[in-house]
């Protein structure tokens, strides 16, 4: 129990599930004289404690001597209504303007948005004084943005539809900006924005003869000549790349030689085409024995809950106060997530642990013996520690703006398995994303699965009324799902549990 325990604080969530969850003192018939107690922080910067009963809430202030019995600085009680505050301060900003130009571009074949004739001016404006460290007012283009930005447009000219291609704005920025562009940009960029040497007319020879600068570049640069004209990867390509490349250094650069350049582009590239069940298996499975065979926990069942790890903004996060009351009747559940993760950059189960003083640092091991332990129940795993491969990537992800394949393949992790029956729940928001998770949970050869959309793709499902206007895509609340036929009686609904909690 002690590896829940923050080594800086003596309150943890373990508090709430020893003896109120154990005791079975919550109910959903009211609540009894047992209660949970959550730290907030008020205007004045004072720390409170408000303690949660059967309809009684009472405050006290946290004074100084009971900050110092708790082990807490008050440096250390964040609120969690401010996720930014959880957003690294070592890592480089983005330029905002090419970050907004990619928020258009970098998208879907039908939800891409050109940008007008100012726009493009601006961008490219801003991509050559940048290249030419000539920009003084932001902060510089990255390595990243310049080949997230520049595979979006070549994607669109080669693969997208008339209405999403470049406008006609776009096209005389392009003219203006290109033999400039030329002779300021890095041979990977020129490669990026335009691979045959035919988008772009004459005085770029770059792109058809470009091969990349060792093996494993050579191996990136063969697999983005497919993307980047619209094509698809098979599963060993999309796991051999990602393999040479990963993990990042701890300051966000590339320590195998590739160019953050034609990464940034590989991993926009394929959300733009729309990924394949191949390829969508090869990142979700691509470093599942990065620290070996996930340890079995001796648990009848264990339900692994995969929410979107960039967090909540609008909408209450819920399942780590489901994971609790589960814990009541002797159900398993294991969460994961990150602390901070764009580009939403909401609120997260990690924050909220943190600010209640758990310890989010557990390694896998720790967590399987907390998910045995009939004081807990269940565990919260840090994709910091449980695949630190992937975790290097959160730079990157915030500079390539919109959603990778990671974002998919993320919430459908197996970093624990158990001894009994096994689902996974997860949360997604744009259509045509339901079926691709599923499809990876039986992969995973769980007994159950349930996707739903609830609040902003997450869990958390809603009373509201589907306005009237809202005529595509499915509504919130929807769910889809699928049960072994193996499955023991007993536990046939345990993914259905989640909302007999409420």
């Amino acid at each position: 129990m002690k590896a829940f325990l923050n080594p800086e604080s003596s309150f943890s969530l373990s508090s709430i599930s020893s003896s109120q969850i154990n005791n079975r003192s919550l109910n959903f018939n009211g609540l009894s004289s047992s209660c949970l107690r959550f730290p907030l922080t008020d205007y004045g910067g004072r720390t409170r404690w408000r303690k949660v009963t059967g309809g009684l809430s009472i405050k006290a202030v946290l004074d100084s001597a009971m900050m110092e019995q708790l082990g807490l600085k008050q440096s250390d009680i964040k609120n969690p209504a401010l996720s930014s505050t959880y957003r690294g301060s070592a890592i480089p900003k983005p330029n905002p303007t090419v970050l907004d130009a990619q928020a258009r571009v970098c998208t879907g074949p039908t939800q891409t948005r050109p940008l007008s004739e100012e726009q493009a001016f601006k961008v490219f404006d801003t991509i050559l004084r940048s290249a030419r460290g000539e920009l003084k007012d932001e902060e510089p283009v990255s390595k990243a943005q310049l080949g997230a930005f520049f595979a979006g447009m070549t994607i669109r000219a080669n693969a997208f539809p008339e209405e999403t291609q470049w406008s006609e704005g776009e096209k005389r920025a392009m003219d203006v900006f290109w033999p400039l562009l030329v002779r300021a940009l890095p041979p990977d960029v020129l490669f990026i924005a335009d691979p045959e040497g035919s988008l772009l007319g004459t005085g770029n020879s770059v792109g058809p003869t470009f091969v990349g600068n060792e093996t494993r570049e050579m191996r990136l640069v063969g697999a983005l000549r497919e993307i980047l004209a619209g094509g698809h990867l098979g599963y060993e390509e999309v796991k051999g790349v990602l393999r040479d490349v990963l993990p990042l250094e701890t300051d966000g650069s590339l320590n195998s030689g590739v160019s953050e350049s034609l990464l940034s582009a590989f991993l926009i590239g394929q959300r733009m085409n729309r990924e394949t069940d191949r390829e969508l298996k090869a990142y979700c499975l691509a470093f599942d024995d990065e620290h070996g065979a996930p340890p079995v926990a001796n648990v009848k069942s264990l339900t692994h809950y995969g929410e979107p790890y960039d967090g909540n903004t609008r909408f209450f996060r819920s399942t780590l106060f489901v994971a609790t009351v589960r814990s009541c009747y002797g159900e398993s559940s294991l969460l994961h997530g990150v602390e901070w993760m764009p580009p939403k950059a909401g609120i997260t189960e990690e924050q909220i642990l943190k600010f209640m003083g758990a310890n989010t640092s557990l390694s896998v091991q720790q967590a399987k013996e907390l998910i045995e332990d009939e004081k807990a129940g269940f565990a919260y795993l840090s994709l910091r520690e449980a695949r630190p491969s992937l975790y290097s990537l959160i730079e990157m992800r915030e500079h390539i703006k919109k959603r990778p394949p990671l974002a998919t393949t993320e919430k459908v992790q197996q970093f624990v398995r158990a001894t009994g029956k096994e689902s996974i729940v997860a949360g997604f928001y744009h259509e045509g994303y339901e079926e691709p998770l599923l499809m990876l949970m039986r992969r995973r050869g769980v007994h159950s699965g349930l996707v739903v959309k609830g609040e902003e793709g997450a869990l958390s499902m809603t009373t509201r009324v589907r306005a009237a206007s809202a005529s595509k895509g499915f509504p919130v609340n929807y769910c889809s799902g699928f049960r072994s036929s193996s499955s023991d009686t007993a536990l046939e609904a345990d993914v259905l549990m989640y909302y007999l909690s409420w």
